[in-house]
């Protein structure tokens, strides 16, 4: 009996892992959910990519408010392959591969009323998780702050208005 409860539980694990990623996507703000989804998009493109990949979790994730219902989102978060390929609809039967390293990405992008802004062009890193640096981490972080500290704030502020 105990080695049935054993078998049950390890199976169950091999499935849960796809379950747990939707339920920590679905977790998301709907901001964020909106850097997620470029990212899969833009790695999609890659004729390279072979498999699904999932949102797997947050590693850092930070929003600025500019006023003007304009914020700045930074998120710093892992994909994983999923057993199924590329393009795959149905994810009932899509478990995690362990055999091919995650994407670490980092996005930053400007929001308007909830809505990614084309201008600043959002940032995407991604890259296999073996191969980003601290070097490359810190750099992805600059390279956000100058982004997000160069959205002219100062013009509205020199605005002198018409009489």
């Amino acid at each position: 009996m105990a080695a049935l409860l054993l078998l049950l539980t390890i199976g169950g694990a091999l499935f849960c892992p796809s379950v747990d990623a939707q339920e920590a996507y679905e977790k998301l703000d709907e901001t964020f959910k909106k850097g997620v989804n470029l990212s899969l998009e833009k790695l999609n493109e890659h004729s390279s990519i072979q498999n699904h990949f999932l949102f797997f979790r947050s590693v850092t994730k930070s929003n600025v408010e500019a006023g003007f219902d304009v914020v700045f989102i930074y998120h710093h978060f892992y994909l994983k392959p999923t057993k199924c390929p590329k393009g795959t609809t149905d994810l009932s039967n899509c478990s995690f591969r362990n055999d091919i390293p995650m994407i670490d990405c980092a996005i930053c992008y400007k929001t308007f009323q909830g809505e990614i802004e084309a201008e600043p062009k959002p940032y995407l890193n991604c890259l296999r998780k073996p191969s980003v640096t601290p070097e490359m981490q810190v750099n992805r972080i600059e390279h956000c702050n100058r982004l997000a500290y160069s959205h002219g704030a100062s013009n509205l502020l020199a605005s002198t208005g018409t009489k």
